[in-house]
């Protein structure tokens, strides 16, 4: 035992040691640069173009830089955080080059800086710099790819604030550099004609005639195209994957209407179906119809899971949105005249929050993926381009609408596609932080039910926890399934252990700026802390430390299995024992000191926590992480949860508030710790006084002395209880025997 604390303590010391380095590097590189100007100070322009011989003069309105081959321009380089907040989970910014050419296709990005804890000493930043790669050659003006959802495990925050930053940056630049070209910029933004839907408009009279007429919009792929697009994008592995060795075979036919408008409605869905669902529409919403046939599926299976429907997305003005399984709708067959029979067929309400015209152009993108291991898979997309033909429409002369002089005229074509993107970033109702938030509250709908489910089951636990302690068995094996709920789900699948760094962004966002944005971006963190900010009012920290914290849930699993095969449990004299729980408390106050004067130096040094290494990415990390953990979890099978005793900050920041709580429901008896230590013997961090008191800084509300105070076995107060009972009954029945007996001999004595 003495071997595992000096290797933990060298271990802890390397630990460190790597860790500073690290973050000395980095500081030496970034220190306080924050400006584009600073920033391409240190990036060459050939990063972004190849054949760049230097930067031009960096521009002011709006703020980018040319990059220049001789005289000529060949796009642009610029700030994201110059156009948009990009705020990433940290609350600072995550900030980015982006460089476009001079159509605002992506030539390059690079993160230049940020603060995010789990880039910054868990998930190895080359990782979110592949994920960056994906962009070049991407262009949010004319459509908008769809990024590989959820691409890096632990980081999908940080994704997902990339992603957006970057597109409503290119379409912020795009939108400014417009308007700054543009000598009249009113009359290009005023359309010559105004449209509407025709609901008395007559559509084709067959199934394909209505393809032929535009009212429907085909797209064929062969598998041998598939694998061609594979081959072409460089993904030459999934280009070897086929769905079908024969490349003719169809891998899918895709078909797509526009079915809000009532003629094609009526004519593909039948007129009860059309009534139906039409009646149900809101103000602003629409509805899409999409059927495939072939080898692959739009819909997928990822629906089922998150509820969103990952496969196929619309794309209209530089945005876009997936479908989600709450507006969707099955539909048996399609009604109009020559239509095939089809494997899949949806109809999708599009919302009022999606921003979806349905008089403009659209596209329906078709995300093709194929698996290329275990883990891994390849995406390319394939665009069904939709727009209502005209024969559908009324037209109608825009008074508004003012003719541009000649020289307008001649560019007004070229600028179409940068106006739409100006009308999408000029037009933005909420922030980046507040959009990311909406979309994964809505994204993961199913995680939010089963979470919530848990958390009232807690609730329900600690409220009648008499009647669960009178029920050991019962309660025990219901403990046990929960902290494998905790362990393999809440941990495990989704990644979601708090962390002290929680508490240092918290008390930092307090003081620099409070925004609760930030902190929905990931929803179960947010309900993990609600649920223990709430155990934490009502009862103490236990309800976290002792149900929700996977790594707790860890050592208490494992320290249970080696009591199985018999491992001895090492206790310390309680004079030791409570002096060591201190320690906790000076990390967290250290810490906290610390990410006062810096928090990127605290979150470094919070690595004293083995959560990232151990659940959040499964202890694929560096070797002295994997090691400082392992060894925490070797020695927690001597002692148990020992490192929750003695070493946890989350567990000291916890504590302090919890000194505010509410209730104090745990019962203890006269005869507890005097005589009786059965509870303090027994309490898995050792929470009670030798006196019988309990100490409410440490307890874990394991319920454990609980389920001792009711049982009749074990209990002295309860034993004694029953003994004296028995004695009652014992003297009770002597004296009625004596009576009887007296009775008796009267009776003989004195015969009738």
């Amino acid at each position: 035992m003495k071997t595992l604390f000096c290797v933990l303590i060298v271990i802890l010391l390397n630990l460190f040691s790597l860790s500073h380095a690290d973050m000395a590097e980095q500081k030496a590189y970034l220190s306080n640069l924050s400006t584009l100007e600073e920033f391409i100070a240190t990036v060459p322009a050939t990063e972004f173009f190849p054949e760049a011989e230097g930067y031009g003069e960096v521009q002011k309105n709006p703020h980018q830089v040319p990059v220049l081959k001789g005289q000529e321009v060949l796009g642009y380089v610029f700030l994201n955080s110059d156009y948009v907040n990009s705020g990433g989970y940290s609350g600072k910014p995550i900030r980015i080059l982006i460089g476009v050419d001079k159509e605002f296709v992506i030539r390059a990005v690079k993160l230049v800086k940020h603060s995010e804890p789990i880039v910054l000493i868990g998930i190895p930043e080359q990782k979110i710099n592949d994920f960056m790669k994906q962009y070049s050659g991407r262009n949010f003006i004319s459509q908008r790819d769809i990024p590989v959802p959820e691409v890096i495990s632990g980081a999908t925050v940080t994704v997902m604030v990339i992603n957006e930053t970057i597109a409503r940056a290119v379409q912020s630049l795009a939108a400014q550099l417009q308007n700054e070209a543009q000598s009249s910029p009113q009359t290009a933004a005023v359309p010559e004609f105004l449209f509407d839907i025709n609901a008395e408009a007559a559509t084709a009279a067959n199934w394909q005639e209505m393809i032929a007429k535009g009212e429907i919009a085909h797209l064929h792929l062969s598998v041998g195209q598939v694998n061609q697009a594979f081959s072409d994008a460089g993904k030459t592995q999934a280009a070897g994957i086929s769905e079908s060795d024969n490349p003719e075979d169809t891998y899918i036919d895709l078909y797509t209407a526009l079915v809000s408008h009532p003629a094609l409605g009526k004519v593909l869905l039948g007129d009860a179906l059309y009534q139906q669902a039409s009646s149900r529409l809101k103000e602003n919403e629409s509805l899409i119809l999409v059927a495939g046939e072939g080898l692959y599926s739009f819909k997928g299976s990822g629906y089922v899971r998150g509820g969103i429907f990952d496969r196929i997305k619309v794309e209209q003005d530089g945005a876009g949105f997936h479908f989600r399984d709450r507006n969707h709708r099955r539909v048996g067959d399609i009604m109009v005249a020559g239509a095939p029979k089809f494997k899949e067929i949806a109809l999708f309400t599009v919302t009022e929050d999606n921003q979806f015209n349905p008089l403009n152009h659209w596209n329906l993108t078709l995300l093709s993926n194929r698996a290329t291991g275990a883990t891994s898979k390849e995406f390319i997309s394939f665009n069904l381009p939709y727009r209502l033909p005209e024969h559908l429409l009324s037209k109608r002369a825009n008074p508004d609408y003012v003719a541009p002089p000649p020289a307008a005229a001649e560019n007004s074509a070229e600028k179409t596609e940068v106006s739409a993107a100006q009308n999408t970033a000029s037009v933005q109702q909420e922030s980046i932080q507040a959009k990311i938030a909406r979309d994964a509250w809505q994204r993961k709908t199913v995680h939010i039910a089963i979470l919530s489910t848990a958390l009232v089951l807690l609730i329900a636990i600690f409220m009648f926890q008499d009647w669960f302690a009178q029920h050991q068995v019962f309660y025990k094996r219901l403990r046990i399934a929960y902290l494998c709920f905790t362990l393999f789900w809440i941990g495990g699948y989704l990644g979601a252990q708090l962390s002290v760094v929680n508490v240092l962004t918290f008390t930092n966002s307090l003081i620099s700026g409070f925004d609760w944005s930030y902190f929905l971006m990931d929803p179960m963190i947010f309900m993990l802390w609600c649920a223990t900010a709430f155990g934490a009012l009502l009862w103490n920290r236990g309800a976290f430390c002792g149900w929700l914290c996977p790594f707790g849930a860890l050592q208490e699993l494992t320290n249970a299995v080696a009591k199985k095969f018999g491992v001895k449990q090492i206790k310390f004299p309680f004079r030791v024992h409570e002096r060591l729980t201190a320690l906790k408390y000076i990390i967290f106050l250290l810490l906290f000191g610390f990410s006062l004067y810096d928090l990127g130096l605290a979150e470094h040094l919070s690595e004293v926590e083995p959560f990232k290494t151990s659940i959040i990415l499964k202890f694929q990390r560096a070797w002295p992480y994997v090691a400082f953990a392992l060894i925490l979890l070797a020695i927690g099978l001597f002692i148990e949860r020992f490192y929750c005793r003695y070493l946890c900050p989350l567990g000291a920041a916890l504590a302090i508030p919890a000194k505010l709580r509410l209730f104090n429901w745990l019962k203890r008896y006269q005869e507890c710790g005097n005589p009786c230590q059965k509870c303090a013997q027994e309490c898995p961090v050792e929470a009670i006084f030798p006196e019988g008191n309990i100490n409410e800084n440490e307890c874990i509300q394991c319920l454990n002395c609980q389920v001792l105070y009711h049982d009749k076995q074990r209990c002295m107060h309860l034993l004694l209880e029953i003994e004296k009972q028995q004695k009652y009954a014992a003297r009770a029945k002597r004296n009625a025997q004596r009576l009887a007996e007296n009775e008796a001999a009267v009776g003989v004595h004195n015969p009738v």
